[in-house]
């Protein structure tokens, strides 16, 4: 498994010169030492007694050379020399002494020394399984399992957390790791559920920010300080967002090599709702977070099991399944595996099958090849009951409506000949121009009815149709409010683009949908990527842009920067702890319907789908694109 990308806290700068930062005189002597021999001599004898030295004046001494040492395995983490002469081994003992010897700990500036040490062990074993090895022989585990568990404050727990990561990733190591695992898992669910809330109590709701914790303070300023309360507040947003992704990477680790531990992971019911949901961020979008952990149980038939029996993990899933975030391939990949399984079949189809439809006209998503006719034929292996148990009325009618489109719908269409098909998709085109003309004249129900009367003509073949008259009922969804089936109509709509996704008029007509719902953090994605082709659009389409006489530098139009702002303001990591929870968006809330054309009509497109090119659609409307955007559906 990957490792998350590290989220460093130290500028280059600041690593490059930490020598000339620190006040350890004894440490700075031995590494400038010249003579290698001697300078291997010194260090060795500076980390032998460093875990003992006296507490006469000593501690400042103590804090600044563990914090040396920290910034030398930032700065090198490969580089042996130091790990060799007993750098890993004395941070493992400093932890053990911190953890045995509150009044030591308390004096001076040694309150910092667990956090530099454990962030030492982290940093020296990123890349290396000979230090990884080092530390577990020199006792390093146990300490970190109890910094973890909350011994301390949740600074130090991020700091073991990410230490814990790096040891369970490597072979040599893993075995004594898992011998931990009934302890450490525990705490590890317990870490990622509430590090958020817990930061949050603890440090940010703390006001005024000079009643915070000092040192705490001083390491999110690298021991600088002068960082303002905002500034806190986003230090320990960045911070409670890596303790709950390295918390979900250690489990990962865990779980991806011991089967065993599936269980224990699955008994907190509570986090299991929510762990599709632990996503990290924005800035955090290296890590698979949440859904790669649930990709992993769901590779068992105790974590299958589980799963299947949560409902509300089953609509989490269906919801990223229905996004455009970038791990949408991995809550698919979780369902299909979850609908594989004839034990858990039952369970899955009647949840998810509703939603699942909409992605069946997907061909490639990510890495993932073909996923919509394999979604097809997950749902479609038994279309009634399994082991005697009867599908709901919705999943049961999902099922039928992919049934005749899948299998009854393509034999017919395949036994037809050219004239015939040719027939119908004009038949097709008419009922759509009309339906345009009902729109523009405000009959929406009638456009609706016309729409979907064309799409039951439309050619399976002719994907691109197909695309236009979903994303036209999407926004005819969007005129009465319906905000269900717009986002089914809009996802069906991006499930037929090339590549998936690409349409930008159903991104930012699914967006407003999910605003309709509450769903901010799916607006937001949606909305994200209907600017990123809003944006690109001058370069994609220079010659055309410019006969319509298109800026060459467009600006967002306001209502798309207005929704930005708005689900940005409700998705931060804090966001549900402040609204106690109610991360609803009211009605009254939702931004006004937007519609690129007035007749709610896309771009036409008579070429077939071999001649498709999502990228050579006109996608907007030049200057009376940018006004028309914003004006209600």
């Amino acid at each position: 498994m990957a490792k998350i990308l590290e989220e460093e806290e130290e500028d280059e700068e600041e690593t490059e010169d930490f020598f000339s930062s620190s006040n350890c005189g004894c440490f700075l002597c031995a590494i400038k030492q010249p003579d290698a021999r001697l300078r291997r001599a010194s260090l060795a004898d500076f980390f032998r007694e460093l875990p003992y030295c006296d507490d006469d004046g000593q501690s400042s001494s103590c804090a600044a050379a563990v914090a040396a040492v920290w910034r030398a395995a930032m700065a090198a983490p490969d580089d042996p020399e130091l790990p060799s002469l007993g750098a890993i081994r004395a941070m493992s003992l400093l932890l053990a002494r911190s953890l045995a010897d509150a009044t030591w700990r308390r004096r001076g500036d040694n309150v910092v020394v667990p956090y530099y040490a454990a962030h030492a062990i982290g940093s020296f074993t990123i890349r290396s399984a000979a230090h990884a090895e080092l530390a577990v022989a020199a006792g390093a585990l146990r300490p970190l399992v109890a910094l973890l568990g909350g011994a301390m404050t949740w600074v130090e727990q991020r700091a073991a957390v990410r230490a814990l990561g790096h040891l369970a990733s490597y072979d040599a190591t893993f075995p004594a790791v898992a011998r931990l695992a009934g302890e450490a898992v525990p705490i590890a669910v317990r870490a990622a559920s509430t590090c958020v809330a817990d930061v949050y109590s603890s440090f940010v709701a703390v006001a005024p920010a000079s009643r915070r914790p000092k040192y705490q303070r001083e390491l999110m300023s690298c021991g600088g300080g002068g960082l303002s309360g905002e500034e806190e507040d986003r230090k320990a947003e960045e911070w409670a967002r890596q303790l709950q992704c390295w918390s979900l990477y250690f489990l990962s680790c865990l779980a991806s090599r011991d089967v065993s531990s599936h269980d224990m992971i699955c008994q907190d019911a509570v986090f299991l709702r929510e762990l599709s949901r632990m996503w990290g961020g924005l800035a955090n979008g290296d890590s698979p977070a949440g859904v790669g952990l649930l990709r992993i149980l769901c590779r068992s038939p105790v974590g299958r099991g589980a799963i299947a029996a949560c409902r509300d993990a089953l609509s989490s899933l269906c919801d990223l399944a229905r996004s455009s975030d970038d791990w949408q391939y991995m809550a698919v990949d979780c369902l299909l595996l979850l609908l594989d399984d004839g034990e858990t079949w039952h369970a899955v189809a009647d949840a998810t099958a509703a939603c699942l439809v909409d992605l069946v006209d997907l061909r490639h998503l990510g890495p993932r090849r073909r996923l919509g006719d394999a979604i097809a034929t997950a749902l479609l292996r038994d279309d009634h009951h399994v082991g005697g148990r009867e599908l709901g009325v919705e999943a049961k009618e999902a099922i039928r409506s992919l049934r005749k489109t899948k299998v009854e719908r393509k034999e017919r269409e395949e036994a037809m000949s050219r004239d015939e098909l040719m027939k119908r998709e004009i038949i097709a085109k008419e009922k759509k121009r009309l339906g345009n003309d009902s729109f523009l004249h405000g009959d929406v129900e009638r456009a609706i009815d016309l729409y979907t009367q064309a799409l039951e003509l439309c050619p399976q073949s002719r994907r691109r149709e197909r695309l236009v008259l979903h994303s036209n009922l999407a926004q005819c969804r969007l005129a009465r409010r319906d905000a269900d089936a717009a986002v089914s109509d809009a996802t069906r709509a991006l499930s037929l683009a090339r590549p998936a996704n690409a349409h930008a008029r159903s991104l930012w007509r699914r967006a407003q949908a999910y605003d309709m719902k509450g769903m901010a953090r799916e607006s937001l994605l949606d909305c994200l990527a209907f600017a990123g082709a809003w944006l690109d659009r001058p370069r994609r389409r220079k010659h055309t842009a410019a006969a319509r006489g298109a800026s060459a530098n467009p600006k967002l139009p306001y209502c798309v920067a207005r929704m930005i702002s708005k689900q940005m303001s409700v998705t931060g990591l804090f966001a549900g702890v402040t609204m106690n929870g109610a991360d609803k968006v009211g009605v009254d809330d939702c931004m006004p319907g937007c519609s690129e054309n007035g007749d709610g009509d896309d771009e036409d497109d008579d070429e077939d789908d071999r001649d498709y090119d999502d990228e050579s659609e006109e996608e907007f409307g030049g200057n009376a694109g940018l006004v028309k955007i914003c004006t209600s559906g």
